[in-house]
Protein backbone atom coordinates (compact mmCIF):
# COMPACT_ATOMS: atom_id res chain seq x y z
CA UNK A 1 0.00 0.00 0.00
CA UNK A 2 1.40 3.29 -0.59
CA UNK A 3 -0.09 6.22 1.58
CA UNK A 4 -0.25 9.34 -0.85
CA UNK A 5 -2.99 6.89 -2.29
CA UNK A 6 -5.06 7.06 0.71
CA UNK A 7 -7.14 9.75 0.11
CA UNK A 8 -7.92 9.11 -3.52
CA UNK A 9 -8.82 5.70 -2.91
CA UNK A 10 -11.19 6.81 -0.11
CA UNK A 11 -12.63 9.95 -1.75
CA UNK A 12 -14.10 7.91 -5.03
CA UNK A 13 -16.16 11.15 -6.12
CA UNK A 14 -15.07 14.37 -7.57
CA UNK A 15 -15.84 17.41 -8.93
CA UNK A 16 -14.26 18.76 -12.43
CA UNK A 17 -15.01 22.45 -13.59
CA UNK A 18 -14.40 23.45 -16.63
CA UNK A 19 -13.94 27.24 -16.96
CA UNK A 20 -12.53 29.98 -19.02
CA UNK A 21 -12.66 32.23 -21.52
CA UNK A 22 -14.48 29.79 -23.65
CA UNK A 23 -16.84 29.81 -21.33
CA UNK A 24 -18.07 33.34 -22.65
CA UNK A 25 -18.70 32.30 -26.22
CA UNK A 26 -20.44 29.03 -25.08
CA UNK A 27 -20.39 27.12 -28.42
CA UNK A 28 -21.18 30.15 -30.35
CA UNK A 29 -18.88 32.47 -32.39
CA UNK A 30 -20.40 35.57 -34.09
CA UNK A 31 -23.56 33.78 -34.63
CA UNK A 32 -22.45 30.43 -35.77
CA UNK A 33 -22.64 28.07 -33.49
CA UNK A 34 -20.54 24.93 -32.91
CA UNK A 35 -22.11 22.06 -34.65
CA UNK A 36 -23.01 19.45 -32.48
CA UNK A 37 -22.05 15.87 -34.25
CA UNK A 38 -20.48 12.51 -33.22
CA UNK A 39 -17.31 13.58 -34.72
CA UNK A 40 -14.81 14.09 -31.70
CA UNK A 41 -14.62 17.18 -30.21
CA UNK A 42 -16.72 19.16 -32.19
CA UNK A 43 -19.59 19.70 -30.14
CA UNK A 44 -17.05 20.50 -27.03
CA UNK A 45 -17.36 24.20 -26.43
CA UNK A 46 -14.34 24.81 -24.78
CA UNK A 47 -12.60 23.90 -28.29
CA UNK A 48 -14.41 26.83 -29.88
CA UNK A 49 -11.04 28.53 -30.60
CA UNK A 50 -9.89 25.19 -32.63
CA UNK A 51 -12.80 23.78 -34.05
CA UNK A 52 -13.56 27.18 -35.70
CA UNK A 53 -10.43 28.37 -36.46
CA UNK A 54 -10.90 31.08 -34.85
CA UNK A 55 -7.65 33.59 -35.03
CA UNK A 56 -5.67 34.39 -31.52
CA UNK A 57 -5.98 38.01 -32.10
CA UNK A 58 -9.71 37.46 -32.25
CA UNK A 59 -9.57 35.22 -29.31
CA UNK A 60 -7.54 37.40 -27.33
CA UNK A 61 -10.51 39.90 -26.93
CA UNK A 62 -12.79 37.43 -24.66
CA UNK A 63 -10.06 38.85 -22.08
CA UNK A 64 -11.16 42.28 -22.30
CA UNK A 65 -15.19 40.97 -21.39
CA UNK A 66 -14.14 38.10 -18.26
CA UNK A 67 -15.52 39.79 -15.66
CA UNK A 68 -18.08 36.73 -14.04
CA UNK A 69 -20.06 39.00 -11.28
CA UNK A 70 -21.21 35.95 -9.82
CA UNK A 71 -18.09 33.57 -9.42
CA UNK A 72 -18.15 32.58 -5.44
CA UNK A 73 -15.44 29.90 -5.07
CA UNK A 74 -16.61 29.49 -1.97
CA UNK A 75 -20.05 28.84 -3.25
CA UNK A 76 -19.19 26.50 -5.71
CA UNK A 77 -16.55 24.77 -2.94
CA UNK A 78 -19.66 24.24 -0.74
CA UNK A 79 -21.62 22.90 -3.54
CA UNK A 80 -19.31 20.15 -4.08
CA UNK A 81 -19.14 19.07 -0.69
CA UNK A 82 -23.14 19.31 0.06
CA UNK A 83 -23.41 16.87 -2.91
CA UNK A 84 -21.15 14.20 -1.53
CA UNK A 85 -17.89 15.17 -3.30
CA UNK A 86 -14.81 14.96 -1.83
CA UNK A 87 -12.15 16.66 -3.98
CA UNK A 88 -12.37 18.82 -7.15
CA UNK A 89 -10.40 19.47 -10.44
CA UNK A 90 -9.86 22.94 -11.48
CA UNK A 91 -8.94 23.81 -15.17
CA UNK A 92 -5.71 25.95 -14.32
CA UNK A 93 -4.75 26.21 -18.41
CA UNK A 94 -6.80 24.37 -20.46
CA UNK A 95 -5.80 24.06 -24.45
CA UNK A 96 -6.27 27.76 -25.36
CA UNK A 97 -3.43 28.60 -23.23
CA UNK A 98 -5.24 31.19 -21.20
CA UNK A 99 -4.23 30.77 -17.26
CA UNK A 100 -7.18 31.05 -14.55
CA UNK A 101 -4.32 32.62 -12.50
CA UNK A 102 -1.50 34.99 -11.98
CA UNK A 103 1.09 33.26 -13.69
CA UNK A 104 4.27 35.19 -13.60
CA UNK A 105 5.33 34.16 -17.07
CA UNK A 106 2.62 34.98 -19.14
CA UNK A 107 0.85 37.76 -19.17
CA UNK A 108 -1.79 35.43 -21.24
CA UNK A 109 -4.02 35.48 -17.65
CA UNK A 110 -7.04 36.18 -15.16
CA UNK A 111 -5.30 38.72 -13.05
CA UNK A 112 -3.18 40.56 -15.76
CA UNK A 113 -5.92 40.52 -19.10
CA UNK A 114 -9.21 40.68 -17.63
CA UNK A 115 -10.80 43.61 -16.13
CA UNK A 116 -11.86 40.85 -13.08
CA UNK A 117 -8.02 40.88 -11.69
CA UNK A 118 -8.55 37.82 -9.27
CA UNK A 119 -7.07 34.85 -9.12
CA UNK A 120 -9.53 31.83 -9.34
CA UNK A 121 -7.05 29.24 -8.66
CA UNK A 122 -6.02 30.82 -5.09
CA UNK A 123 -9.56 31.49 -4.37
CA UNK A 124 -10.28 27.82 -4.92
CA UNK A 125 -7.54 26.18 -3.11
CA UNK A 126 -8.37 28.59 -0.09
CA UNK A 127 -12.17 27.85 0.17
CA UNK A 128 -11.50 23.30 -0.58
CA UNK A 129 -8.71 23.58 2.32
CA UNK A 130 -11.16 25.54 4.66
CA UNK A 131 -14.06 23.23 3.51
CA UNK A 132 -12.03 20.00 3.94
CA UNK A 133 -11.67 19.30 0.28
CA UNK A 134 -8.74 18.10 -2.11
CA UNK A 135 -7.80 20.87 -4.42
CA UNK A 136 -6.37 19.51 -7.53
CA UNK A 137 -5.31 21.26 -11.12
CA UNK A 138 -5.67 20.27 -15.00
CA UNK A 139 -3.04 21.63 -17.03
CA UNK A 140 -2.70 21.18 -20.22
CA UNK A 141 0.94 20.65 -21.47
CA UNK A 142 0.90 19.62 -25.01
CA UNK A 143 -1.80 21.87 -26.73
CA UNK A 144 -1.55 25.36 -25.85
CA UNK A 145 -3.30 27.15 -28.92
CA UNK A 146 -1.27 30.75 -27.77
CA UNK A 147 2.09 29.85 -27.81
CA UNK A 148 3.62 29.59 -31.68
CA UNK A 149 6.33 26.85 -29.72
CA UNK A 150 3.26 24.44 -29.00
CA UNK A 151 1.15 21.79 -30.19
CA UNK A 152 -2.73 22.96 -31.99
CA UNK A 153 -2.39 26.27 -33.27
CA UNK A 154 -1.45 25.75 -37.26
CA UNK A 155 -4.06 28.57 -38.61
CA UNK A 156 -1.78 31.02 -36.57
CA UNK A 157 1.29 29.19 -36.43
CA UNK A 158 1.24 26.44 -39.82
CA UNK A 159 4.84 26.66 -40.38
CA UNK A 160 5.65 23.86 -38.04
CA UNK A 161 9.62 24.10 -39.19
CA UNK A 162 9.60 27.26 -36.57
CA UNK A 163 8.01 25.52 -33.59
CA UNK A 164 10.50 24.83 -30.91
CA UNK A 165 8.81 22.95 -28.71
CA UNK A 166 11.52 23.12 -25.77
CA UNK A 167 11.19 26.93 -25.66
CA UNK A 168 7.28 26.18 -24.67
CA UNK A 169 8.03 23.67 -22.50
CA UNK A 170 10.81 25.47 -20.68
CA UNK A 171 9.84 28.64 -20.90
CA UNK A 172 6.07 28.17 -20.04
CA UNK A 173 5.07 24.98 -19.34
CA UNK A 174 7.88 24.26 -16.41
CA UNK A 175 7.77 27.52 -14.49
CA UNK A 176 3.86 27.33 -14.46
CA UNK A 177 3.80 23.72 -13.00
CA UNK A 178 6.41 24.93 -11.13
CA UNK A 179 4.10 27.80 -9.56
CA UNK A 180 1.14 25.86 -9.60
CA UNK A 181 2.88 23.82 -6.71
CA UNK A 182 4.42 25.84 -4.82
CA UNK A 183 1.84 29.22 -4.37
CA UNK A 184 -1.32 27.25 -3.96
CA UNK A 185 -0.79 24.61 -0.71
CA UNK A 186 -0.99 21.03 -1.31
CA UNK A 187 -1.97 19.88 -4.73
CA UNK A 188 -3.81 16.39 -4.86
CA UNK A 189 -3.13 15.63 -8.40
CA UNK A 190 -1.85 17.46 -11.72
CA UNK A 191 -4.31 16.45 -14.11
CA UNK A 192 -2.71 16.60 -17.25
CA UNK A 193 -4.06 16.37 -20.61
CA UNK A 194 -3.85 14.86 -24.17
CA UNK A 195 0.33 14.09 -24.63
CA UNK A 196 -0.83 13.56 -28.19
CA UNK A 197 2.75 12.49 -29.41
CA UNK A 198 5.05 15.00 -26.94
CA UNK A 199 8.53 12.94 -26.61
CA UNK A 200 8.82 10.57 -23.86
CA UNK A 201 11.62 12.48 -22.47
CA UNK A 202 9.50 15.30 -22.02
CA UNK A 203 6.77 13.49 -19.53
CA UNK A 204 9.45 12.47 -17.76
CA UNK A 205 10.69 15.67 -16.68
CA UNK A 206 7.48 16.81 -15.76
CA UNK A 207 6.92 14.11 -13.76
CA UNK A 208 9.99 14.45 -12.04
CA UNK A 209 8.85 17.99 -11.16
CA UNK A 210 6.20 17.05 -9.76
CA UNK A 211 7.55 14.78 -7.50
CA UNK A 212 10.76 16.99 -6.75
CA UNK A 213 7.90 20.01 -5.81
CA UNK A 214 5.59 18.13 -4.22
CA UNK A 215 6.39 14.18 -3.69
CA UNK A 216 2.54 13.28 -2.16
CA UNK A 217 0.70 15.04 -5.24
CA UNK A 218 -0.19 12.24 -7.64
CA UNK A 219 -0.07 12.41 -11.52
CA UNK A 220 -2.72 10.73 -13.87
CA UNK A 221 -2.15 8.82 -16.72
CA UNK A 222 -2.25 11.62 -19.26
CA UNK A 223 1.08 12.43 -18.72
CA UNK A 224 1.67 9.82 -21.24
CA UNK A 225 3.49 6.88 -21.67
CA UNK A 226 2.50 4.75 -18.47
CA UNK A 227 4.21 7.30 -16.43
CA UNK A 228 1.33 8.44 -14.57
CA UNK A 229 -0.04 6.91 -10.95
CA UNK A 230 -3.38 5.85 -11.99
CA UNK A 231 -5.49 5.37 -15.01
CA UNK A 232 -7.69 8.49 -16.46
CA UNK A 233 -10.12 6.57 -18.58
CA UNK A 234 -11.30 7.93 -21.78
CA UNK A 235 -13.73 10.92 -21.46
CA UNK A 236 -16.89 8.87 -19.98
CA UNK A 237 -15.06 5.93 -20.45
CA UNK A 238 -16.23 2.82 -18.17
CA UNK A 239 -14.34 -0.50 -17.89
CA UNK A 240 -16.32 -3.60 -18.87
CA UNK A 241 -15.15 -5.48 -15.80
CA UNK A 242 -12.97 -4.60 -12.47
CA UNK A 243 -10.06 -2.84 -13.64
CA UNK A 244 -6.63 -3.88 -11.63
CA UNK A 245 -5.14 -0.89 -10.72
CA UNK A 246 -6.54 2.77 -9.30
CA UNK A 247 -8.12 4.65 -12.10
CA UNK A 248 -10.56 7.38 -12.40
CA UNK A 249 -13.28 8.22 -15.05
CA UNK A 250 -13.71 11.74 -16.46
CA UNK A 251 -17.46 12.60 -17.36
CA UNK A 252 -19.64 15.52 -17.84
CA UNK A 253 -23.02 15.75 -16.93
CA UNK A 254 -24.30 16.71 -20.77
CA UNK A 255 -22.02 16.27 -23.86
CA UNK A 256 -19.87 19.66 -23.32
CA UNK A 257 -17.11 20.47 -20.79
CA UNK A 258 -17.37 23.28 -21.14
CA UNK A 259 -20.67 26.03 -20.79
CA UNK A 260 -22.59 25.85 -23.63
CA UNK A 261 -26.27 27.72 -24.09
CA UNK A 262 -27.11 24.94 -26.80
CA UNK A 263 -26.08 21.70 -24.48
CA UNK A 264 -29.06 20.54 -22.79
CA UNK A 265 -28.98 16.86 -22.96
CA UNK A 266 -28.52 16.59 -19.28
CA UNK A 267 -27.85 13.09 -17.70
CA UNK A 268 -30.64 12.20 -15.24
CA UNK A 269 -29.71 11.48 -11.37
CA UNK A 270 -30.88 8.15 -11.32
CA UNK A 271 -28.16 7.81 -14.50
CA UNK A 272 -25.33 9.82 -12.44
CA UNK A 273 -26.10 7.78 -9.62
CA UNK A 274 -25.86 4.27 -11.97
CA UNK A 275 -22.53 5.92 -13.13
CA UNK A 276 -21.06 6.18 -10.07
CA UNK A 277 -21.76 2.60 -8.56
CA UNK A 278 -20.93 0.92 -11.83
CA UNK A 279 -17.48 3.46 -11.51
CA UNK A 280 -16.62 2.34 -8.07
CA UNK A 281 -18.31 -1.29 -8.66
CA UNK A 282 -14.96 -1.62 -10.86
CA UNK A 283 -12.65 -0.22 -8.28
CA UNK A 284 -12.08 2.98 -9.54
CA UNK A 285 -12.92 7.21 -8.81
CA UNK A 286 -15.79 9.27 -10.67
CA UNK A 287 -15.04 12.86 -11.30
CA UNK A 288 -18.02 14.48 -12.75
CA UNK A 289 -17.69 17.84 -14.39
CA UNK A 290 -19.97 20.66 -14.02
CA UNK A 291 -18.90 24.06 -16.94
CA UNK A 292 -19.99 27.15 -15.13
CA UNK A 293 -21.12 30.10 -17.39
CA UNK A 294 -19.31 33.12 -18.05
CA UNK A 295 -21.00 34.79 -15.31
CA UNK A 296 -19.49 32.14 -13.23
CA UNK A 297 -23.00 30.24 -12.46
CA UNK A 298 -23.05 26.19 -12.50
CA UNK A 299 -26.37 25.99 -14.44
CA UNK A 300 -29.28 24.88 -12.07
CA UNK A 301 -29.78 21.73 -14.02
CA UNK A 302 -26.60 20.63 -12.97
CA UNK A 303 -27.10 21.45 -9.50
CA UNK A 304 -30.54 20.12 -9.42
CA UNK A 305 -28.62 17.13 -10.63
CA UNK A 306 -26.05 16.78 -8.15
CA UNK A 307 -28.05 17.94 -5.66
CA UNK A 308 -30.29 14.84 -5.94
CA UNK A 309 -27.06 12.36 -6.32
CA UNK A 310 -25.91 14.28 -2.92
CA UNK A 311 -29.06 13.26 -1.24
CA UNK A 312 -29.22 9.93 -2.20
CA UNK A 313 -24.80 9.66 -1.03
CA UNK A 314 -26.04 11.20 2.44
CA UNK A 315 -28.13 7.73 3.09
CA UNK A 316 -26.14 5.35 0.90
CA UNK A 317 -22.62 6.79 1.23
CA UNK A 318 -21.38 3.78 3.12
CA UNK A 319 -21.49 1.94 -0.42
CA UNK A 320 -19.38 4.37 -2.16
CA UNK A 321 -16.83 5.79 -0.07
CA UNK A 322 -13.78 3.80 0.17
CA UNK A 323 -14.74 0.67 -1.49
CA UNK A 324 -12.72 -1.25 -3.84
CA UNK A 325 -13.17 -3.47 -6.68
CA UNK A 326 -15.69 -5.76 -6.53
CA UNK A 327 -15.50 -9.31 -7.73
CA UNK A 328 -16.66 -9.97 -11.36
CA UNK A 329 -19.96 -12.20 -11.58
CA UNK A 330 -19.74 -14.90 -14.41
CA UNK A 331 -23.57 -13.83 -15.12
CA UNK A 332 -25.40 -10.21 -16.01
CA UNK A 333 -27.07 -8.69 -12.87
CA UNK A 334 -30.33 -7.86 -14.24
CA UNK A 335 -31.55 -5.81 -11.04
CA UNK A 336 -28.13 -3.41 -10.46
CA UNK A 337 -25.07 -4.15 -9.23
CA UNK A 338 -22.35 -4.60 -6.16
CA UNK A 339 -19.90 -2.57 -4.62
CA UNK A 340 -17.60 -3.58 -2.29
CA UNK A 341 -15.62 -2.82 1.55
CA UNK A 342 -13.96 -5.33 3.07
CA UNK A 343 -16.23 -8.17 4.04
CA UNK A 344 -19.28 -6.84 2.79
CA UNK A 345 -20.91 -6.52 -0.53
CA UNK A 346 -23.32 -3.88 -1.00
CA UNK A 347 -26.36 -4.25 -3.74
CA UNK A 348 -27.31 -1.41 -5.66
CA UNK A 349 -30.97 -1.81 -6.86
CA UNK A 350 -31.69 0.04 -9.62
CA UNK A 351 -34.09 -2.02 -11.23
CA UNK A 352 -36.91 -3.10 -8.95
CA UNK A 353 -37.74 -6.87 -9.70
CA UNK A 354 -40.64 -7.63 -10.23
CA UNK A 355 -42.70 -10.54 -8.14
CA UNK A 356 -41.32 -12.52 -6.61
CA UNK A 357 -39.64 -9.75 -5.74
CA UNK A 358 -36.27 -10.84 -5.19
CA UNK A 359 -32.61 -10.58 -5.89
CA UNK A 360 -31.13 -13.33 -7.43
CA UNK A 361 -27.32 -13.64 -7.52
CA UNK A 362 -25.56 -16.69 -9.00
CA UNK A 363 -21.64 -17.54 -8.24
CA UNK A 364 -21.00 -16.13 -4.85
CA UNK A 365 -19.41 -18.80 -3.02
CA UNK A 366 -18.99 -16.84 0.13
CA UNK A 367 -21.51 -17.64 3.14
CA UNK A 368 -23.25 -14.41 3.76
CA UNK A 369 -24.31 -13.64 7.82
CA UNK A 370 -26.64 -10.66 7.56
CA UNK A 371 -28.62 -8.49 4.94
CA UNK A 372 -29.84 -4.97 5.66
CA UNK A 373 -31.16 -2.29 4.17
CA UNK A 374 -28.65 0.84 4.47
CA UNK A 375 -31.37 3.84 4.29
CA UNK A 376 -33.19 2.08 7.93
CA UNK A 377 -30.73 -0.69 8.86
CA UNK A 378 -34.06 -3.62 8.31
CA UNK A 379 -33.25 -7.01 8.08
CA UNK A 380 -33.55 -8.12 4.98
CA UNK A 381 -34.53 -12.41 4.72
CA UNK A 382 -32.42 -14.48 2.53
CA UNK A 383 -31.70 -18.35 1.33
CA UNK A 384 -28.49 -19.39 0.25
CA UNK A 385 -27.56 -22.59 -1.54
CA UNK A 386 -25.35 -24.77 -3.49
CA UNK A 387 -26.68 -26.73 -6.30
CA UNK A 388 -24.29 -29.09 -6.67
CA UNK A 389 -26.00 -30.99 -10.25
CA UNK A 390 -24.88 -27.25 -11.85
CA UNK A 391 -22.09 -26.74 -9.42
CA UNK A 392 -23.58 -23.15 -8.73
CA UNK A 393 -23.78 -21.45 -5.54
CA UNK A 394 -27.43 -19.38 -5.59
CA UNK A 395 -28.38 -16.59 -3.70
CA UNK A 396 -32.07 -15.13 -3.05
CA UNK A 397 -32.22 -12.29 -1.34
CA UNK A 398 -36.31 -11.56 -0.39
CA UNK A 399 -37.44 -8.16 -1.59
CA UNK A 400 -40.70 -6.30 -0.37
CA UNK A 401 -43.14 -5.46 -2.61
CA UNK A 402 -42.28 -2.17 -3.32
CA UNK A 403 -38.89 0.15 -2.42
CA UNK A 404 -38.23 2.03 0.23
CA UNK A 405 -35.96 5.47 1.38
CA UNK A 406 -34.11 7.26 -1.62
CA UNK A 407 -33.77 5.38 -5.05
CA UNK A 408 -31.99 3.19 -5.69
CA UNK A 409 -31.73 1.37 -2.67
CA UNK A 410 -28.92 -0.59 -1.04
CA UNK A 411 -28.48 -3.51 0.63
CA UNK A 412 -25.69 -4.78 2.69
CA UNK A 413 -24.64 -8.12 2.98
CA UNK A 414 -22.41 -9.11 5.35
CA UNK A 415 -19.52 -11.97 4.15
CA UNK A 416 -18.42 -14.27 6.48
CA UNK A 417 -14.93 -13.66 4.82
CA UNK A 418 -13.33 -12.42 1.29
CA UNK A 419 -16.02 -12.68 -1.36
CA UNK A 420 -15.34 -15.79 -3.69
CA UNK A 421 -17.01 -16.19 -6.91
CA UNK A 422 -17.61 -19.05 -8.98
CA UNK A 423 -15.89 -18.77 -12.82
CA UNK A 424 -17.01 -20.53 -15.85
Amino acid sequence: MNAKFDWFRQAKYGMFIHWGLYSLPAGDWQGRQAPFSAERYRSLAEWIMRNMRIPLAEYRQLAASFNPADFDARRWVQTAKDCGMKYLVFTAKHHDGFCMYDSQCSGYNVVKATPFIRDVVKELAEACEEAGLVFCVYYSQYQDWEDPNAFGNNWDFPDETKKDFTVYLENKVKPQLKELLTRYGKIGFVWFDTPYEMPKRYCEELVRLVRGLQPECLINSRVGYGLGDFREMGDNGIPLVGYPGDFQTPMTLNDSWGFSKADTNWKSAATVQNMLMEINQKGGNFLLNVGPDGNGDIPSASLDILQSVGDWLSVNGESIYGTRAAPDFPYKLFWGGFTRKDKTLYAHITHWPAFPHELYVVGLATKVVDARFLHNGEKVEFVQIYEGGRDEHRLRVQLPEKPGGPFPPVIALKLAGDPVVQKL
